[in-house]
């Protein structure tokens, strides 16, 4: 069984590290919010696909306290990524490997060039999923990992595929990390974008409204194209198809009722939102490559707006301002 440090114990850290932990893996989550619930009444994980509940959990205050791992689970916001090599570097030894289980593009990289390129991983997670009370996560819907290494090493991707269904994670190998990448960036930029941009509202609405549907579209449509870009620029033979991820996509998103996305979440609670990994990175990379992307370029302003707004950073019409006004 392997050590595995979990940096970043958020609902998708805890209930992937859960799973690990529940197969009999030494699992050491550092943890600042639940820290003191979960080492008084353990981890409480609800899902559809069943309940289970870690009595006994090694929950840390510091990377420090866990020391060398096997494995490192990085599933920080990227908010707080800025904060990850020195959240990560006290879990490194000579043989750590590290999976960066992230929202956003660029990830791999930056990991690599502070650790290595040849000990980093990528996972995306597919995943209908919130945090309850502290030491309480909300399992919705969904759970598929897509999983790939930095240099797309096959063999280093079955080592982990095989620990992970082992722990009974519904995980797919992907032959090349960046094409992974990107295909969860054709879900995120739109519905976490138009999310915040609707004022918190959820994907049903969003798949439903007859405006909000095709400009979501679009919007994907958009990040495929750089997708493709991006991939034919890097030298890799893997190129989304528009027409069946578009509709794979959608048909899935029809199935979550009406679920609220983890920006829409942040955005209610006043928290800085992932807006620059995941819009801004997009819009970025179009830029740099000449493709073409106005809804991915006008989604990225709106919502970039919108977090500063929320968080009081940019000034706003107050309710006593816009009272006077209409006098």
């Amino acid at each position: 069984m392997a050590k595995i440090a979990v940096i970043g114990s958020g609902a998708v850290g805890c209930y992937y590290g859960g799973l690990l932990a529940r197969a009999g893996h030494d699992v050491r989550f550092l943890m600042r919010r639940d820290l003191a619930a979960v080492r008084a009444s353990g981890l409480d994980i609800r899902s559809p696909e069943g309940d289970f509940r870690l009595e006994h959990v090694s929950a840390f205050a510091s990377s420090e306290e866990i020391g060398p791992a096997d494995w490192v689970i990085c599933s920080l916001k990227s908010t707080a990524f800025g904060a990850a090599p020195e959240l990560i570097a006290p879990c490194i030894g000579p043989d750590t490997r590290i999976l960066a289980l992230m929202n956003g593009l660029g990830v791999e990289e930056q990991i690599a060039g502070w650790f290595g390129p040849e000990r980093v991983f990528g996972g995306m997670a597919f995943v209908c999923i919130n945090r309850g009370q502290p030491g309480v996560v909300h399992h919705l819907r969904y759970g598929r990992v897509t999983i790939g290494h930095h240099l797309d090493d096959a063999a280093q991707v079955e080592e982990l595929r095989a620990m992970l269904a082992g722990a009974r994670f519904d995980v797919v190998a992907a032959p090349a990390l960046r094409a992974a990448r990107w295909e969860k960036l054709c879900w995120n930029v739109p519905f976490n974008g138009l999310s915040v941009a609707g004022g918190g509202i959820g994907t049903e609405l969003i798949c439903r409204d007859e405006e909000l549907r095709p400009l979501a579209e679009r919007v994907m449509r958009e990040v495929v194209a750089v997708a493709n870009a991006d991939l034919a620029a890097a030298g890799k033979a893997s190129r989304l198809d528009p027409g069946g991820i578009v509709a794979q996509l959608f048909a899935l998103t029809d199935t979550m009722g009406d679920y609220r996305t983890s920006m829409a979440l942040d955005y209610v609670a006043g928290r800085p939102l992932e807006v620059e990994a995941i819009h801004g990175n997009v819009a970025r990379r179009a830029r740099e490559l000449g493709v073409a992307a106005p809804a991915v370029d006008a989604l990225y302003a709106l919502v970039r707006t919108a977090d500063l707004r929320r968080r009081g950073l940019v000034p706003a019409i107050s309710e006593a301002e816009a009272a006077a006004l209409s006098d």
